[in-house]
């Protein structure tokens, strides 16, 4: 039986998100995402579900920074959920109550705007996920130590398993609002394509040069293959130094997409292979209009034959 480890504790999205692939399979809550990403390198856990990417705020910088650096871990599948937060607290405390609220720091930046019309003087309190904000509300409840604050953003969920009181409903900014979450295991076999996958890489550039990074992004677009994300994160060595998380259709089966790696391999000071899996968001692979995944295939025989000694 696998042993699946999530970013914690009971209650956040990202256990939901695995709930939604691994139903009621036994699985531990981690205090990080950091911590996560670890338990699945040191072989603690066999899969971990961390979350990437908001459609608000983007990327998320533990998970990204997680992957591109240490003993190498790949994405074996990606989930996508929507998201929806609640104002939870304490029973017996109202909205005119609430002087503090706590919640994971992307929640934040997606309830900001409903805090300053509804809570305006109320002061924020980072907590290291949603569900933890949840959580120490529910402990000063039993008895436990002070909270710090009285209110907490969250997700429905939590508050329901918490046993906390739902001031709010549905108080984020933007409604429709997704998270894509994946799902870490050490390396292994890759996947099958479906004919709708995603390959995950992280690319370090060999040199700080004008069209450096023009040169790596050409292995992508002469071959037709489509990005559907492209993020720079810092490389860690020095300041102006960067390395690039990159997102594209296809899988690493693919002719095309084979090509694209080895032409980045070329060019690149290292290129770390991060999975081919399903793609989760219901779209369709997009490939240019030149050659298609048969031509680079008939190319590739072709070349071959010259090879093995045929004229033709």
């Amino acid at each position: 039986m696998l042993r699946y480890a999530f970013f914690g504790p009971v209650g956040t999205f990202s256990e939901a998100a695995l709930r939604t692939v691994v139903g009621d399979a036994p699985a531990v809550p981690v205090t990080s995402v950091d911590a996560t990403i670890e338990a699945v390198r040191t072989g603690a856990a066999d899969v971990g579900c961390v979350p990437i990417e908001n459609s608000v705020e983007g990327g998320v910088p533990a998970t990204l920074d997680g992957l591109a650096v240490g003993d190498p871990l790949v994405v074996v599948a990606e989930v996508v959920i929507p998201v929806s937060f609640v104002l939870a607290a304490r029973p017996g405390v109202g909205l005119a109550d609430i002087t503090r609220v706590s919640t994971h720091s992307h929640a934040y930046a997606q309830v900001r705007r409903w805090l300053h019309t509804n809570l305006p003087g109320a002061a924020y309190v980072p907590a290291t996920s949603t569900a933890a904000s949840a959580q120490a509300l529910a402990d000063e409840l039993a008895g436990g130590e002070p909270a710090g604050f009285e209110g907490a953003i969250c997700a429905p969920f939590a508050a329901r398993t918490h046993g906390l009181d739902v001031l709010a409903e549905a108080i984020e900014d933007r409604a429709g609002a997704q998270t894509r979450f994946v799902l870490l295991s050490r390396p292994g076999v890759v996947p099958e394509p479906t004919g709708d996958d995603k390959t995950s890489l992280v690319v370090f550039l060999r040199e700080e040069r004008p069209g450096a990074l023009v040169e790596a992004l050409e292995q992508f677009v002469t071959r037709g293959i489509n990005l559907t994300r492209i993020e720079s994160r810092p490389a860690g060595d020095a300041l102006g130094r960067y390395c690039f998380s990159i997102d594209c259709d296809g899988h690493v089966s693919d002719a095309r997409v084979g090509e694209a790696l080895m032409g980045l391999h070329r060019v690149c000071e290292k290129v770390r292979f991060v999975g081919s899996y399903p793609r989760a968001d219901g779209g369709r692979t997009v490939t240019g209009t030149g050659p298609t995944e048969d031509d680079f295939v008939a190319a590739q025989g072709w070349l071959d034959g010259l090879r093995a000694g045929s004229a033709s």
